[in-house]
């Protein structure tokens, strides 16, 4: 039913495409029709009335809430339809999020969600060449990133952190927080990362989970450990893009170039983002 609502929430009052919310989940497009109409049709029968929650449902409804202006600043941040990024819906999420955290400012998980937006949207200004493709973390100049709202934005998340009540986005915002605060690529705690992403699929396990910690474990225990890992997730995000774009890197790492290619252009298949399809054509040699 959570999943039901959350996506009923993203069409209806976020706008966002059926085919958006199917990639946001990573399930079929017929399946996310169904959970949207088996939702409006549940709240059709039972009457139910659309109105603000009293004070005392709140807590009960915020994993929801932040779930969908995670969801909604994911499109925003790298869109999965024909462009790169929508600003209109990254605005929309900051925003939601800035509110929220207004109204419930001792929730930890709340601030933990809005310090991992600002701290993405910290790096706006290098994740773009400007003919539009995707500039790739390790490449991207960090003299552009606002480290003044990299600052502030890791000042909301320690203080967080000092609830001792760890959360999903409070974890992942610290993720990026490690990358936000290395001055160099070559200076990223990669130890300390891979930890993190311990904590968080100790707390929300998930193939995507597995598949950034991977990522991690390339750089702590090598590319060979790294895609044992990923070939182990082919069962479950064998249609997701970045599945094969992670281990078409592994591949080149591992010097077995013609697979590595062929991975690269089953990522291409998978995605219609033009930012990330312009990486991956460039790699795959088109």
């Amino acid at each position: 039913m959570r999943h039901a609502q959350i996506a009923l929430t993203l069409r209806v009052v976020c706008g966002m495409t059926t085919t958006q919310i199917a990639r946001a989940f990573l399930v079929r497009e017929s399946t996310v029709a169904q959970r949207i109409t088996r939702a409006k049709q549940k709240i059709t029968r039972a009457g139910i009335p659309y109105r603000v929650p009293d004070d005392e449902e709140l807590g009960d409804r915020l994993s929801q809430v932040l779930a969908v202006i995670y969801l909604l600043f994911n499109e925003g941040y790298l869109s999965t339809a024909e462009q790169a990024q929508s600003r209109d819906l990254a605005d929309d999420a900051e925003w939601l999020a800035a509110l929220l955290h207004r109204l419930m400012h001792t929730e930890p998980e709340v601030a933990g969600l809005l310090a991992l937006i600002r701290l993405h949207r910290a790096r706006t200004a290098a994740r773009f060449t400007p003919e539009g493709t995707l500039v790739r973390l390790q490449d991207q100049d960090r003299s552009l990133w606002d480290h003044e709202a990299i600052a502030q934005a890791t000042v909301l998340l320690a203080r967080a952190i000092r609830r001792r009540h760890p959360g999903p986005y409070q974890l992942q915002a610290a993720i990026v927080a490690c990358h936000a605060e290395a001055a160099r690529w070559e200076d990223t705690d990669w130890e300390q990362i891979a930890l993190l992403y311990d904590m968080l699929l100790h707390l929300a396990p998930s193939p995507v989970t597995r598949l950034h910690r991977a990522v991690a474990l390339r750089y702590t225990q090598g590319p060979k450990a790294a895609l044992a890992e990923v070939d182990s997730l082919a069962g479950e995000l064998d249609r997701y893009h970045l599945f094969h774009a992670v281990r078409a890197d592994l591949l080149r790492d591992l010097d077995r170039p013609d697979e590595a290619r062929t991975a690269d252009k089953i990522a291409l298949q998978l995605t219609a983002n033009p930012a990330e399809r312009a990486v991956l054509q460039e790699r795959a040699g088109f």
